[in-house]
């Protein structure tokens, strides 16, 4: 009789340990899950606006405009931060002259004061309603009136609302697109008013378009292709020499007009 109750009483305590020792373990396990959820959440946490966060701060990204100023900016081919564009919110805004494209002549594009080779270009945009605007790279300006004249674009555009959206072809001249040229494939453009991220990449002649998360646009400079596609083109009418885009350039953001915001510039060189 006594060994039938010790037997059972051994039985009873190791049980007892066992879900402890599970119990332990889920405990364990769950601190664990917790803990990689919030250094996963600390990891995709963005930066405030017009910042960097450390890891972008290690991976070599530099800001283009810190929100509260135009330094490094100014005019193409002009000294001065042009009147029309203005610091406002945090963002840089280019203000609607209501005549369009004719109204840009007032004030005009803006580029940045250094030369970028091989890089990873990220930025913010919001069009007004109805607005037209775009981003310039590799763009010259010795010699040359226009920044479009040398550079390609990528195209800023309220595609429910501007005619330029349903110009051009296969939609070529909607938000995203190399303007002109090759249409942003899937079109995936926020409505007037929302901010869109976009980034540019330049590499060795090979140029990527990304809007909202997605890849846009591939192509690649000084090939056969790339040639035969300008010589086709509206672009040799006003440089006969478009096709031969500089290896290093300017960065610009066009004055079409209308009302446009940018924010969140930060560029990384390869």
């Amino acid at each position: 009789m006594k060994k039938r109750i010790f037997v059972l009483a051994l039985g009873i305590a190791t049980t007892a340990f066992m879900m402890s020792c599970g119990g332990g373990a889920k405990k364990e396990a769950a601190t664990d899950e917790a803990t990689e959820v919030k250094e996963e959440v600390a990891a995709t946490e963005e930066a405030a606006p017009n910042t960097l966060t450390e890891a972008e701060k290690n991976d070599g990204w530099v800001l283009l405009f810190d929100g509260e100023n135009s330094t490094g900016w100014r005019g193409f081919n002009q000294e001065a931060f042009p009147e029309n564009w203005k610091i406002v919110d945090g963002t840089m805004y280019c203000k609607e002259s209501g005549r369009g494209e004719a109204g840009a002549e007032n004030g005009g594009d803006i580029v940045y004061d250094k030369e970028f080779e091989n890089f990873k270009l990220q930025l913010e945009w919001k069009i007004g309603e109805g607005g037209n605007s775009g981003i310039f790279y590799l763009a010259q300006e010795e010699g040359q009136d226009k920044i479009w004249r040398t550079a390609p674009e990528m195209q800023v555009l309220d595609n429910e609302r501007h005619i330029d959206a349903e110009l051009g072809q296969d939609g070529n001249h909607q938000a995203g697109s190399l303007y002109d040229l090759i249409p942003a494939v899937p079109q995936n453009a926020k409505p007037a008013g929302e901010w869109n991220h976009v980034e540019i990449i330049v590499y060795k002649g090979t140029v990527i378009h990304k809007q909202n998360g997605e890849k846009v646009v591939e192509y690649h400079l000084w090939t056969p292709e790339w040639n035969e596609m300008i010589k086709n083109s509206k672009f040799p009418t006003y440089n006969p020499d478009w096709a031969n885009v500089a290896k290093k350039g300017l960065i610009g953001l066009q004055d079409h007009g209308d009302d446009v915001w940018y924010r969140n510039i930060k560029i990384k060189e390869m």
